[in-house]
Order: structure tokens, then C-alpha cells, then sequence
């Protein structure tokens, strides 16, 4: 393995934690639990953890392999990898990937602040589907306070990557994970004791196998790549701040547990409580920002303080998940410029932080006033959107399993995946196999689907 002066994670929990930190975002609170629901409940989250198992924590490994081995970041670390060859385009992708999620992805979290804010305040009190339809309408199209929130969000990530690796970004996680977990049991405990919470329950959890096609397996299989945070360059970058004994198989398994785990808890909140109002839930930012406080008015709004601190608690845990993700985000493209161009931390985050500011503000603003100015028939926001989620990712981690699976030396990866033989790893044949073949081919599949080619 390479050696140098390279910062580590001070701890195996807080590698941990700052790799599943990564992998949770707003992503989980929303889309996972509603495409449960509606493709056959516990048969849908039965078939996702097989394809996080199949191509999930394979692609996740190969990442952390060429993280650590090459201790630098996602640009460099194929450069080093496969010295004179195209590959180096598959780090370079992560990172601008990274940087135009980070772009729009800071504007709905920014979000999160307002109605932690609209919450605490005592706005959604005595108000009905039709206030907040509005509220969210008037908001997002107000020109310069989603600006102002997005620029806020982006402030407190910068904040935290300038400190460093284990001051910063593993300290944070320490924090935040603990805490949005503790929030999630706390909101689901409450959601489950609402009279009627079973038939949200059922929705959930209910095995429907009928509802199970080859859409639903595409599905699936999409919902664990985007999820994973996989192919925008997190887990490789943050892989290279692993020590040498971190235990790879291991972690990927954690980091999908977590993940997976998160998501679930999510849906145990958002469908218990909107099935004992008579809500159907629906999908997108309506979801957190339209129909959920509408829900908390409604089951809670008899005890206005009750509903206020519910609400202020879910949009906290919203903030706190998408935080975790900026951070990660953020550090791909930062260690990238502090690398590749020897600027100090402090001044690559901070032109990481402007141009997003720039990028956010656009976004932000084609969602409202700029909404008419469209490329391809999409606003900024949704070109993004569409561009990084859809071609993009899908993109880098086909092209990281095919990498991993059939150009790196066999003897590196297995080196990488048992510390140098230190560890039993019997399912290694089995890792190497997905990664040379069902992890592509399922990705490609993906990949056709989201482009309606299927």
C-alpha cells in the first residue's frame, strides 16, 4: 500500500459513520419508503437488500479498494491505479458529479431549515391541505430566501470540511448519526401509537408479490445504487482516510446496513401517521414539504406544542440526513483541488463553497422566477438532476465494476479486501464474480431503464 502523510479517521466507528453518513440523505426519507409501498411492501425491500447484496456492497468495495490502496483522491486514485490509460476519466466524473449534486442538492436542503424554522415558529398551526400546498408554492418561489437558505446549508458543510478529516467531517458524524437515529425511534414511536397507524404498517411491510415484475427488480436495483451513494466519488474519498487494518467487507456491509436501516425507520414514521389522518402519501419534495406537515397537523394539532416539536424533530432529522451528505459531496471535490492543484484546504473549500453558492443560486431560482428559462424541455435544477442521477452515476459505477473486476491486478484486490491475507474473506471468488459481471450487467439494465430505452 501506499504510504503517507494522509489523514485518517481516528476510529473504525467514526470511518463508519462518516461512510454511512454519506449513503443516508433525503433520498431515504422519501423515495425509499413510498417505492416500498406502491411495488409490494416487504417484497420490494426483500428484493432491494438482495440487489444491495448482489452489486450494492460489491461496487462499495471495489471504491474502498481504490480509495485506500492509492491514498488519494477519486481523480488521482485511477491515475494511480492505471497509469496512462482513459480510466482517470471515471475519478474525474465522480468528482464533477460531485460538485453539481452538491449544487442542486443544497437547495432542497436548504429547505430543511426554513421549516425547521416555519415549525418552531408556530406556522403550520390551524392550517389545511390547501395552506400548505401554498405555503410550499409562495416559498419556493419567493427570488432570494431559498437562496439565502441554500447558501446557509452550504456555510455550515463548508464549515465542517475545512476542519479536517477527523476534527471535521469523522467528529460531525459522531455527532449527527447517533442523533439522527435517535430522532427516527423517537418519531416512529410516535407515528406507530396513532390510532390506525396498522394500516400504515401494512402498506409498508405487507408482502405483495404480485405487484413484483421486471420494472419492480429495475427498481429495486436502482433505488441501491443511487442510495449507496455509489459512483460520484464519497466512498473512494473517503476511503483513502481509512487506516490500513479498516476491515473493507465489513464496512460495506455496515454502511448498507445503516442505510437500509434508515430508510426503514423512515417508513414506519411517514406511513403509520398518514394513514391515520386518511392521507396517501405521494412521491417528491411534496411528500416532506406539503403533505407531511399537513399530517402533523392533523394528528397532533389538538396539542399544538406536541405538533410544533414533532415537526421541528422531523425536519431537524431531514437537515441532519442531508448534511451527512453535503459533507461527503463537499470533501470529494475539495481533496481533489487541495490535491491536484497543491492549494491549502481552507482555499479549495472555499472555491468549492462559491461555486456551488453560484451553481445552488441558479438552481434555485429556476424553480421559481427562472422557471421558464428551460434546456431540453427541464429547469437547471431538473437538468442537473437528470444529468448527474441518470447518466452520470449510473455511468461511474459501471465503469468502477468493471474496473475493479476486470483491470485491477486480482492479487491488489484481494491484498485490499483481507488486510494482506490478515483476514478470511471465503466469498472472495463470489465478490469478483458479481464485480466482473452481475453488478455490470445490472447496471446496465438500470441504466436503459432510466433512459425509457426498456
Amino acid at each position: 500500500m501506499t504510504t503517507n502523510n494522509r489523514a485518517n479517521f481516528g476510529t473504525k466507528l467514526g470511518a463508519i459513520l462518516a461512510a454511512a453518513g454519506s449513503a443516508v440523505g433525503l433520498g431515504n426519507i422519501w423515495r425509499f419508503p413510498y417505492m416500498a409501498g406502491e411495488h409490494g411492501g416487504a417484497a420490494f425491500i426483500l428484493i432491494y437488500l438482495g440487489c444491495v447484496l448482489l452489486f450494492g456492497a460489491p461496487i462499495m468495495m471495489a471504491e474502498f479498494v481504490i480509495g485506500r490502496h492509492s491514498q488519494s483522491n477519486t481523480a488521482r486514485a485511477y491515475q494511480k491505479l492505471a497509469p496512462g490509460t482513459q480510466w482517470r476519466w471515471v475519478g474525474r466524473m465522480g468528482v464533477l458529479a460531485g460538485f453539481l449534486i452538491l449544487s442542486y442538492y443544497s437547495v432542497v436542503s436548504g429547505w430543511t431549515l426554513e421549516y425547521i424554522c416555519a415549525a418552531g415558529l408556530g406556522h403550520f398551526a390551524d392550517k389545511g391541505p390547501a395552506d400548505f400546498v401554498n405555503l410550499y408554492n409562495n416559498f419556493v418561489g419567493n427570488p432570494w430566501i431559498p437562496v439565502l437558505w441554500a447558501v446557509a446549508f452550504l456555510l455550515i458543510t463548508h464549515f465542517i470540511v475545512v476542519k479536517g478529516v477527523e476534527k471535521g467531517i469523522e467528529r460531525s458524524s459522531k455527532l449527527m448519526m447517533p442523533l439522527l437515529f435517535l430522532l427516527l425511534l423517537v418519531l416512529a414511536v410516535c407515528a406507530l401509537l396513532l390510532p390506525g397507524a396498522g394500516r400504515g404498517i401494512e402498506f409498508l411491510m405487507k408482502p405483495d408479490f404480485s405487484k413484483v415484475n421486471g420494472s419492480v427488480l429495475l427498481s429495486a436495483m436502482g433505488q441501491a445504487f443511487f442510495s449507496l451513494s455509489l459512483g460520484m466519488g464519497c466512498m473512494c474519498t473517503y476511503a483513502s482516510y481509512f487506516k490500513p487494518n479498516t476491515n473493507l467487507p465489513k464496512t460495506a456491509l455496515s454502511v448498507s446496513l445503516i442505510d437500509t436501516s434508515v430508510a426503514i425507520l423512515a417508513g414506519l414514521i411517514i406511513f403509520p401517521a398518514a394513514f391515520a389522518v386518511g392521507i396517501q402519501p405521494d412521491q417528491g419534495p411534496g411528500l416532506l414539504f406539503v403533505t407531511l406537515p399537513n399530517v402533523f397537523q392533523q394528528a397532533f394539532g389538538h396539542v399544538p406544542f406536541i405538533a410544533s416539536l414533532l415537526a421541528v424533530m422531523f425536519y431537524i432529522l431531514l437537515a441532519l440526513a442531508a448534511l451527512t451528505s453535503t459533507i461527503s459531496l463537499h470533501e470529494v471535490v475539495t481533496a481533489y483541488l487541495h490535491e491536484e492543484f497543491r492549494l491549502s484546504r481552507g482555499k479549495a473549500a472555499r472555491m468549492v463553497t462559491g461555486g456551488c453558492i453560484v451553481l445552488g443560486t441558479l438552481c434555485s431560482l429556476s424553480l421559481g422566477v427562472g422557471r421558464d428559462y428551460t434546456l431540453a424541455g427541464m429547469t437547471l435544477f431538473d437538468l442537473f438532476d437528470f444529468v448527474t442521477a441518470k447518466l452520470m452515476l449510473p455511468l461511474g459505477g459501471l465503469f468502477i465494476a468493471l474496473f475493479a473486476g476486470w483491470y485491477l491486478d486480482k492479487k491488489l484486490l484481494r491484498d485490499e479486501l483481507t488486510n494482506h491475507g490478515a483476514l478470511r474473506l471465503p466469498v472472495y471468488g463470489l465478490i469478483l464474480f458479481l464485480l466482473k459481471f452481475v453488478a455490470p450487467i445490472g447496471i446496465a439494465f438500470v441504466f436503459i431503464n432510466e433512459l425509457k430505452l426498456l
